[in-house]
């Protein structure tokens, strides 16, 4: 698949991902919206209700108070044929007093229809009408009396905590709201005068500004300057809101597991893209170098087949060598091919004994030490390490330092001779640490994190002016994995490369050669 065809399925798919989540978002935006209002709705009707019962209960109050027992009830008619009622009542308080009114009963209240009171005694009819007319103006009074004596009174008595809690309770029931609650008597400064215990001890721009506190004039009758409210705090609001968008919180989960799956599989296609771009240049460069070694070796065996080439000594001795070398050469190449099979293998076969780093890295050093100098270069050693024995595959482990001496000829400066150095160390008393240090030309940062990873050249494309084939590496990090070790690399352009590595020691070894 082209590299355009992917960008362009990942860009419609995260399009389409980003569109689906923000409908999601909206829609569950829209039903917190919605239940929130529903919620404010129903809690202003609840205070409603609760501050009119306490209103009725205070009239209640008041006219038990001082509604005045009847005690007589007479009705009289004059000379001149004028009518009235004499009433003789008693207070709660005791206080003795007479009433009378004066007036036609027909004017004061008509008892009957017409055609219906023949049934009914005229004293008695009259009677009512007096009754109707005192009670009517002794309501006037108690009215009166209940608007001047009544914001006289404390709050703490006119709203008892206890009758506020039972009429929320039951009015937040009947709305729907069967959630805990909180509440509190405010002045009109919005400064606590009792509060629950439950309820927030806030201050008065708070209990204006929190959108989890409601409040309701209490006596919306009273006085501007004596008003009072009640305030009421719901501290499991924000739960109640967001129960109603539950349900769709697994639909939102499943949708980014949906995206990050897909990513990640973008990721991977593009990663495999890139290996099999590697692969390519693997094979190109795998058909170059295969070329040349068979090519030589076939051009000697055609003259050393040919009858009429004079086969001297000296000729001789130069075709042997040239099929040696391109021998030892397709060895090589053969080798390499095998090291890509071990990422096949989910544990390489290895013979594991008790290796000494120090003598091994000394072995290693007589034998790259010509390669070096023929290059006009240097290797030295710093084999400082006390404890140098370490749990290893011997062929692994010296393949191992080869590859990153090789890599270290390799990618030298063609302007100064390359300077190698090897050095063994225990920075604790458990590891081994190697380090491989040249003066080559460097490894540049964003190169530094893939250098490890199989058919990866620093120097891309079908180059040959550097021999490899981007596995040298991958398989020094496979092998050190394998050993339970660790490697890292640290290089600055035009000044060279330190690759460190790090593996456990098995015993003390107290005779290890130091140089």
């Amino acid at each position: 698949m082209k590299k355009s065809t992917i960008w362009f399925l990942t860009i419609i798919m995260v399009f389409t991902f980003i569109g689906l989540i923000y409908v999601q978002f909206l829609y569950m935006n829209s039903m917190v919206r919605m239940r929130n209002d529903q919620f404010e709705e129903n809690v202003r009707r609840a205070l409603y209700e609760v501050t009119g019962a306490l209103e009725q209960d205070e009239a209640r109050h008041f006219l038990e108070e001082n509604l005045a027992q009847v005690e007589n009830f007479t009705p009289y008619k004059k000379r001149d044929n004028s009518e009235g009622v004499a009433m003789r009542f008693t207070t709660p308080s005791g206080l003795i007093g007479r009433f009378t009114l004066e007036g036609s009963p027909d004017q004061v209240l008509n008892m009957s229809k017409p055609g219906e009171g023949s049934a009914i005694d005229n004293a008695t009819t009259s009677s009512l009408r007096g009754q109707y007319l005192y009670q009517k103006g002794l309501l006037d009074e108690v009215i009166l009396n209940i608007l001047s004596r009544s914001s006289s009174r404390p709050i703490t008595e006119r709203a008892d905590s206890t009758l506020v809690r039972s009429y929320l309770r039951y009015e937040l029931d009947n709305n729907g709201l069967n959630i805990p609650f909180e509440f509190a008597v405010t002045n009109r400064n919005h400064a606590i005068i009792y509060r629950t215990d439950g309820f927030p001890s806030v201050s008065s721009s708070q209990l204006v500004n929190n959108p989890e506190i409601y409040s309701q004039a209490l006596f919306p009758n009273d006085q501007a300057n004596r008003l009072n409210y009640l305030t009421v705090y719901f501290p499991t609001k924000r739960t109640y809101i967001f129960d109603s968008i539950k349900f769709m919180i697994p639909s939102m989960v499943f949708t980014l597991i949906m995206l990050l799956i897909f990513l990640y599989a973008i990721m991977t296609a593009f990663k495999q893209k890139k290996v099999n771009e590697m692969k390519t240049d693997f094979i190109n460069n795998m058909t170059h170098e295969l070329k040349t070694p068979i090519s030589s070796i076939s051009l000697a065996g055609q003259m050393l087949a040919d009858p009429t080439v004079r086969k001297s000594d000296i000729m001789m001795k130069h075709v042997t060598d040239v099929i040696n070398d391109d021998t030892k050469r397709l060895r090589f190449l053969v080798e390499t091919v095998l090291q890509m099979s071990l990422y096949n293998e989910r544990q390489s076969a290895m013979n594991i004994t008790e290796v000494d780093a120090n003598r091994a890295i000394e072995g290693i050093n007589r034998t790259f030490k010509l390669k070096v100098e023929k290059y006009g270069g240097k290797i030295s050693t710093s084999l400082a390490a006390e404890n140098a024995m370490i749990s290893v595959d011997e062929m692994h482990f010296t393949n191992v330092i080869f590859n990153l001496l090789d890599n270290a000829v390799k990618y030298r400066r063609k302007d100064s001779p390359i300077i190698l150095k090897v050095s063994t160390s225990n920075p604790t008393p458990n590891k081994l640490k190697i380090q491989v240090s040249d003066t080559g030309i460097g490894i540049r940062r964003e190169d530094q994190k893939k250098i490890f990873d199989r058919f990866f050249r620093v120097s891309t494309g079908n180059r040959h002016d550097v021999k490899g084939f981007g596995l040298g590496l991958a398989y020094v990090k496979k092998m050190v994995n394998d050993f339970h070790g660790e490697i890292s690399v640290e290089s600055e352009i035009g000044k060279g490369t330190t690759f460190t590595i790090l593996l456990p020691v098995i015993k003390s070894n107290s005779n290890s050669d130091n140089n």
